[in-house]
């Protein structure tokens, strides 16, 4: 794969982006091209190493690796490599319905599993990948392709997240005919309300979703199923029903003040935000706006970012990011060994935007928030922390802080699916950790209702998402036919 030499002739070359000094008084992408010559010097880089670890997601010890719709990696990258990017799109379809989205957004565990990352930096993976779909919708290779027959099945997918768009194409695919129901009012999901823009352009999710209707596929918006259309009617439309409503309880911290006003969840203010921007440019006013306030981000992870990158654009006086957890080293540490993912410290698009407007990296690690302070009429005016004793695991005597601010934006993960409403209609289990039962084939306990993604997994990725949502998908085709035709 790739040049057998290329691993020592070329260094790794990340996806560039825009400056941050620049972009974060914007909401267009922050990803740039990146030139042909250079995606084929690091498709070069890919080795022919035997046995692959990018392409197989698996878990190992409760942590994942690889690539959880098991992209044909190596092939793909060789492929560009050669410069023949139409056979290279070819092999990426194979496997991934939304490459533009995956290339765009997934951390890249398949990047984390590289052998060549072993002792070396990985293969850029996830910039070749957008690359080859990019320049697919550049040069007009990918255009609808509907079924070339029908079964006359009918299959209701609620919920149009990555999970439900993914069962949806696969399903449309087998002939099915399908119909999506989201409570929103534009489909999408997460990838069209919970990632905000400049990560991951709207109009480039539009795209994917004018060319699933082109196919075949009738979005339904503005529907909350189980309110405004019932579990009886739906059972008696369709021949099969999957659920991919995702994990949307979020955490919450209930300590002192949590009541006071200015306290918000990240999805509350991220969601918000980016109907105004496609609906108004943010002429309506009807957003949660940090302009001038000195906000605090309690809590890491994608979520957390996302706030941190939107609070900047929005204009905040200053922002803070505090992380329970102590800072991760720079390398890997013996208990998390290749090809697990990585835990090491990292720099994202938002705290790098921080960092280019107040001269450091916003995260404060450690510490704990123990109470919200506010003022007399009610709004917020301060955090109370005390920082954590990592050896000892406990408060750190003497470490008490009190952070000013006016807005804390609370992104603490989520606990699972909303388990009122449709689906303590539907009567399916719950298991123990709150999510969704499903058998192998994705089935609930209720015959012909199946569930996909975060509803029955939990928080995680949109590739997982995807990947759920495609063996959903095969369980359904089997339901219905005895046997299926989809991988």
């Amino acid at each position: 794969m790739g040049k057998t030499t290329g691993f020592m002739e070329y260094a790794r070359a990340p996806a560039t982006q825009r400056s941050p000094a620049e972009r974060v008084f914007d909401w267009r992408e922050f990803h740039e091209h990146v030139a042909e010559s250079r995606l084929r010097e690091q498709g070069a880089r890919c080795m022919d190493c035997g046995v692959p670890f990018c392409h197989a997601g698996q878990i190992i010890n409760g942590a994942g690796y690889g690539c959880p719709i098991n992209n044909l990696i190596p092939e793909w990258n060789h492929l560009v490599h050669e410069g023949h990017w139409r056979e290279a799109l070819d092999r990426l379809q194979q496997t991934n319905n939304f490459p533009e989205f995956t290339g765009r957004v997934c951390p890249a565990p398949c990047e984390g599993a590289c052998v060549l990352g072993i002792n070396d930096a990985p293969v850029t993976i996830k910039s070749i990948e957008q690359a080859i779909i990019d320049k697919g919708f550049a040069a007009g290779w990918v255009v609808p392709r509907p079924p070339t027959r029908r079964t006359g099945k009918r299959v209701a997918i609620v919920g149009s997240g990555p999970a439900g768009l993914a069962c949806a194409g696969q399903l449309n695919y087998a002939g099915h005919l399908v119909t999506v129901f989201e409570r929103a009012d534009r489909p999408g999901g997460l990838l069209m309300y919970g990632i905000p823009n400049m990560k991951l352009d709207k109009t480039v999710v539009q795209r994917r979703l004018d060319l699933m209707s082109a196919e075949g596929i009738k979005f339904i918006t503005g529907i909350n199923v189980g309110v405004d259309y019932s579990v009886e009617q739906l059972k008696e439309d369709f021949d099969a029903i999957v659920l991919c409503g995702g994990a949307t309880r979020p955490r919450d911290l209930a300590l002192d003040g949590r009541n006071l006003q200015g306290i918000h969840f990240a999805m509350e203010f991220l969601q918000a935000n980016t109907r105004s921007l496609l609906d108004s440019n943010h002429l309506d006013g009807r957003y949660l706006c940090a302009k001038d306030k000195d906000v605090i981000v309690i809590g890491g992870g994608d979520t957390g970012t996302d706030c941190v990158g939107t609070a900047l654009r929005q204009g905040c006086r200053s922002l803070v990011q505090f992380e329970i957890l102590a800072q991760p080293p720079e390398q890997r540490g013996l208990d998390n060994p290749w090809p697990q993912w990585p835990r090491v410290y990292r720099v994202d698009y938002g705290q790098e935007e921080a960092a280019a407007l107040f001269g450091q990296d916003p995260r404060a690690y450690s510490i704990m928030t123990r109470r919200f302070l506010g003022d007399d009429e009610g709004c917020l005016r301060a955090v109370q922390t005390i920082n954590i004793d990592a050896n000892e695991a406990a408060d750190a005597p003497g470490t008490e802080g009190e952070w000013p601010t006016q807005m804390v934006l609370l992104a603490l993960g989520f606990l699972g699916p909303e388990t009122d409403g449709l689906l303590s209609q539907l009567g399916v289990v719950i298991n123990e950790r709150g999510n969704v039962a499903v058998d192998n084939d994705e089935m609930t306990s209720m015959p012909k209702v199946f569930a996909a993604g975060d509803m029955t997994r939990g928080q995680s990725l949109v590739v997982w998402a995807i990947a759920d949502g495609r063996r959903a998908a095969r369980g359904v085709d089997k339901y219905l036919m005895g046997e299926t035709v989809l991988s």
